[in-house]
């Protein structure tokens, strides 16, 4: 199984595909590792990982149907099973979402359908649930939705922060993600 993924942030989720990919317990290539900025962390892991990676500026192209296309284009030409969208901060256009049709996974730190959007931790966190969690779903075209394939419940404990819920919320991501996709790479 081949993916391609695309990265905003830091990488730490790809950062723990890179390494179950490197110790052998998850059986897919990372064909690329794509970024809508320069200067990313996670497009530095995986340089350092020896992994192919690319950059789709967004503020290189003069409209977001330009940009888009070029997203397209660029993470077509690998070829991907799977495209994971691991921290990826923009959301896609409909003709990206229908070129990787049930192809598309997605990564969300709370519990879908609950808190979607950017800001899911702060928003569970001032909603005063007790619980909330990770997602990885396929996406579509809304704003993190479309079928969930799995989730993890994480305690929201009083004296948490935004911050030391996002961080135990990313470590069971991180595991969440590694088993769905082994799963997929099985299936």
């Amino acid at each position: 199984m081949r993916i391609v993924v695309l990265v905003s942030g830091t990488g730490s989720n790809l950062q723990a595909v890179i390494d179950a990919v490197e110790a052998g317990s998850l059986p897919l290539e990372i064909a690329a590792v794509g970024a809508d900025r320069p200067g990313t962390l996670g497009v530095e892991r995986s340089a350092a990982a020896g992994l192919e990676t690319f950059v789709v500026n967004f503020k290189d192209y003069a409209t977001r149907g330009d940009w888009d296309a070029a997203l397209l284009e660029t993470v077509a030409a690998y070829k991907p099973d799977y495209v994971v969208s691991s921290g990826f901060m923009r959301i896609v256009a409909p003709s990206f979402i229908d070129a990787f049709e049930g192809r598309y996974v997605n990564t969300h730190p709370a519990l879908l359908p609950s808190f979607p959007g950017a800001h899911g931790v702060r928003d569970a966190m001032t909603y005063g649930v007790k619980v909330t969690g990770c997602t990885v779903h396929f996406a579509d075209a809304g704003v993190d939705t479309g079928p969930i394939i799995a989730q993890t419940p994480v305690a929201i404990l009083p004296n948490d922060t935004e911050e030391t819920l996002h961080e135990r919320i990313k470590v069971a991501e991180r595991e969440l993600l590694i088993e769905v996709l082994n799963d997929l790479a099985r299936a």
